[in-house]
């Protein structure tokens, strides 16, 4: 398989000799996150939960059987304490390389997320079985449910590098949980890198969090690229941002008003709403009595969901942009494919519906042979990752230390996975710790047979 520099590829009728625009003086970009069948039941009843007339938002108890076990997934064997036989690198052994990770299993958004860790579980396991693992040693990955909540995070990472003294954090998910997870992890200085979470602390603050490396994009920097290509094309038209009420909205709502030209565009109204709400209809139909012509959602697919259609309902159809989290074929669950037709959304990855792309006809047969799920958009980012992990692992052979891994992701430079769009690459350094920085608009359309789709539009945007 070709996973590391294939630039060149071009998927058949793509574009060649790419445009690239950049934005000088912003700041760089820095990409947050379908399933197994048992998963894809729960996202179907999720999406039916959203159709309903109450609006209830989806939730239930989740399903972390998506994965190994409930709380965690391991792949191969771990050594008892995860050390070396005299003991001096936590997680590393003469035959193995412990590696953990925290990650929303379980609740009404487990049925998607689990789906990531899973990924790169089938990856490692690929490159164990074809290459020896790595470093002459086998790849161990043990995943622990955070359940979406900050004291379970802390306390499943305290446990991973306390008792089964994990080499490093690889992959953990959640806006929400990692917080807590990041300072205790920094303090402790164990590797926390290219983690699933798109808040602007975790790629934002090298020096003051120098073992945190973020590998999705801000959502300062997504919400200020979307207040700039609303000036730059809809100039005149009135905006509203929905947005929860979280880090991940808070972020990007400060990003679009960041973006935004107020000569060419008037922000009219921003409203917000809680992960437990049952219903936003209240909030949806401030922004629409607003007047605004472009609605901006910084929210989860359910949510997203629901205010398109409540929006519908009233009348009301802006041009709606919405955060790269929704930007998976599971959106035409949770709404119509007429409603979602023409919304904006943004990625820097191949698609999982371009089977007839090498890379991406690669990864569904590697999925199906090595216990990977379904493939999705969010199973092609997290392939990604893992190709990203197994390189900085790669570099750091001759320094197989925590501190000898983070020279290797800090030195790590134009990196590319060949399920990455093309000239899409992957940095890092000791003042930048955000990896994906670049990508292309997608917009949801309908096809002649009235399946819904996702296709790249405009040129490749940088953000510097």
């Amino acid at each position: 398989m070709s996973r590391l520099t294939a630039r060149g590829m071009k998927r058949d009728g793509g574009e060649t000799g790419m445009k690239v625009e950049r934005f000088a003086g912003s700041p760089r970009l820095a990409w947050r996150l379908a399933a197994l069948s048992l998963a894809f039941v729960v996202l179907v009843a999720m999406a039916a939960a959203c159709a309903g007339e109450d609006e209830e938002t989806p939730s239930g108890t989740g399903t972390a059987a998506a994965t190994a076990s409930p709380s965690t997934t391991v792949v191969g064997t771990a050594t008892p304490q995860g050390t070396t036989a005299s003991g001096e690198v936590p997680g590393i052994s003469d035959t193995e390389i412990l590696l953990g990770a925290e990650c929303i299993l379980s609740g009404s958004m487990g049925a998607v997320y689990s789906t990531i860790p899973k990924t790169v579980s089938a990856y490692f396991n690929y490159i164990n079985e074809t290459e020896g693992g790595v470093c002459g040693r086998k790849i161990v990955y043990q995943v622990e449910d955070n359940t979406d909540d900050p004291a379970r995070a802390v306390e499943v990472a305290r446990k991973l590098v306390e008792q089964d003294k994990v080499f490093a954090m690889v992959g953990s998910l959640g806006d929400a949980p990692h917080p807590a997870t990041m300072e205790f992890l920094n303090e402790r200085e164990v590797p926390d890198i290219l983690v699933s979470a798109g808040g602007h602390r975790f790629g934002s603050d090298p020096e003051g969090h120098p073992w945190t490396v973020q590998m999705i994009p801000d959502y300062t920097v997504e919400g200020t690229f979307f207040g700039r290509y609303i000036s730059e094309n809809l100039p005149g038209k009135k905006v509203a941002v929905l947005w929860e009420n979280s880090a991940a909205g808070i972020d990007g709502l400060a990003g679009v008003k960041k973006g935004l030209d107020p000569s060419k565009n008037e922000l009219v109204a921003d409203e917000s709403y809680n992960i437990g709400d049952i219903s936003i209809a209240s909030q949806v139909t401030n922004l629409k009595d607003s007047g605004a012509e472009v609605a901006v959602v910084h929210g989860s697919p359910g949510f997203t969901a629901q205010m398109i259609k409540h929006a519908d309902r009233m009348g009301w159809h802006p041009q709606l942009l919405m955060s790269y989290i929704n930007s998976d074929d599971m959106m035409f669950s949770f709404a119509s494919p007429q409603l979602l037709d023409g919304a904006i959304t943004f990625q820097a990855l191949k698609l999982a519906a371009w089977r007839d792309d090498p890379a991406v006809a690669e990864h569904y047969k590697l999925m199906q042979k090595y216990g990977g799920p379904p493939p999705t958009n969010f199973t092609i980012y997290a392939q990604a990752l893992a190709e990203t992990a197994v390189e900085v692992l790669k570099r750091s052979c001759d320094n197989l230390t925590r501190e000898g891994l983070m020279e290797s992701v800090e030195s790590l430079q134009d990196f590319h996975s060949d399920l990455m769009l093309d000239d899409v690459t992957v940095s890092f350094s000791d003042s930048d710790h955000t990896g994906l920085q670049s990508g292309r608009m997608l917009k949801a359309t309908v096809d002649e047979k009235g399946q819904g789709k996702f296709e790249y539009f405009g040129p490749l945007v940088e953000f510097k």
